[in-house]
């Protein structure tokens, strides 16, 4: 008998027909003779549709009252699937995020959660009760109710397997796992058994929409299996979890992509210290997130090139404020491309393999595409090409890294 928190997404619990399928698929695993904890979302497009109103009443709606709204999703949901255990005989008890006491720092809208009191949830589980909580949600020190942001069920699920001690904490979702790359955009991509922690956080950081940043960080720190199942169908999804010293490790894992990608260049800026703090200080001021960073030296050997990539959605602002800046500062010219994307190869085994840089390089060179940036970490190489380019890249990395084909024990 194991002790298993499991996660059901919006989609998973889109309609009455959906919770009554998540209903079956809970009793049969507590059928196995599992203990269950049951995080669920809001039903799908109902968070959108309560935005919706409080858009109505305010155009700037305060943090504390739409964390209030925000929460009422996933009470509905914890309800509608308790009364579907019951009435299959299926003992259950529903409990929002103040009942289980999540409590949270009071940052509305994008909490941290600080400790959870496992207590009510521990005494349901020994009389053998299936545990509904509500994901997304907590309550601050003074009582207020919060909301965990982006992620947030995904996050409340681990934080509770780890405060419970689970055996597993079981995503499930509407993919049936983790794959080598988007199948949307390469057919072969294959679903992975295992993947570790680290190359998951690098693959959702780098795009990946399996899980959230949040969740996995959480689920690493400590220590909680995390394994991604399809709501839909049955199988055994992708397990991520540490690095297995015994197993074979493939050179990459997978092929992230993020296509929410634009470039800016400031050029002809002068060489001298403190002109990176100059530039990107303003543009972090504006709560504007940067990816990537080059800087390259001009001809004349007096001035430099300052490149470096922000979120699509930013473009715009981030152009404004480089031009204000860089005219400032004497650049020669400001240039900017929306029209890019990042493609990266992802693999604890590149610790302990060379060439695997210069093979995708020698893989896109052959393809015909030009390679605008270049950025590396232990386990990580990306790079900047042209927007049309994408599925060719990917496609073709795919096929000479061979992530077609599992590796062999």
């Amino acid at each position: 008998m194991a002790l298993i928190v499991q996660k059901y997404g919006g989609t998973s619990v889109g309609s009455p027909e959906r919770i009554q399928a998540v209903a079956e698929k809970i009793i049969r695993c507590r059928d196995q003779g599992h203990q269950l904890v049951v995080v669920v979302s809001a039903m799908s497009g109902e968070t959108d549709r309560l935005l919706g109103l409080a858009g109505a009443m305010s155009e700037r709606p305060k943090p504390r009252e739409l964390d209030v709204l925000l929460a009422t999703g996933e009470q509905t949901t914890i309800a509608l699937l308790s009364m579907a255990l019951e009435e299959r005989g299926c003992e259950a008890r529903s409990y929002t995020g103040a009942q289980v006491h999540i409590l949270t720092d009071n940052a509305h809208n994008k909490a941290r959660i600080r400790k959870i009191d496992a207590g009510r949830v521990a005494a349901d589980l020994a009389v053998q009760r299936v545990v509904v909580v509500a994901g997304f949600q907590g309550v601050d020190e003074k009582g207020n109710i919060t909301t965990l942001g982006r992620g947030g069920s995904d996050t409340t699920a681990v934080a509770l397997a780890a405060a419970l001690k689970a055996d597993e904490c079981q995503i499930f979702t509407d993919v049936d796992g983790v794959y080598t790359t988007d199948p949307r955009v390469e057919p072969d991509a294959r679903r992975l058994e295992r993947i570790t922690f680290e190359e998951m956080l690098e693959m959702a950081s780098l795009g990946s929409k399996v899980l959230q940043i949040r969740a996995v960080e959480f689920a690493g720190k400590y220590n909680v299996p995390l394994r991604v199942l399809s709501s839909f169908e049955d199988g055994e999804g992708t397990l991520i979890t540490y690095e297995d010293e015994g197993m074979e490790q493939a050179l990459i894992s997978g092929i992230a992509f993020n296509r929410d990608e634009a470039k800016l260049t400031a050029l002809g800026v002068p060489d001298q210290p403190g002109i990176a703090h100059l530039i990107l200080g303003p543009i972090a001021d504006a709560n504007i997130e940067v990816d990537m960073i080059i800087q390259n030296m001009a001809p004349d050997g007096k001035t430099t090139d300052f490149t470096f990539t922000v979120h699509r959605n930013d473009y715009q602002r981030s152009l404004e404020i480089l031009q204000k800046v860089a005219g400032g500062m004497g650049a020669s010219e400001v240039v900017g491309d929306p029209k890019i994307v990042k493609i990266s190869l992802v693999g604890v085994g590149m610790r302990s393999h060379a060439g695997i840089a210069s093979s995708m390089f020698e893989t896109l060179a052959r393809e015909g595409i030009n390679i605008r940036m270049i950025s590396t970490s232990e386990i990580k190489v990306s790079v900047v090409v042209d927007e049309k380019y994408l599925e060719l890249g990917v496609r073709a990395l795919h096929e000479t890294f061979q992530l077609d084909q599992a590796v062999s024990a």
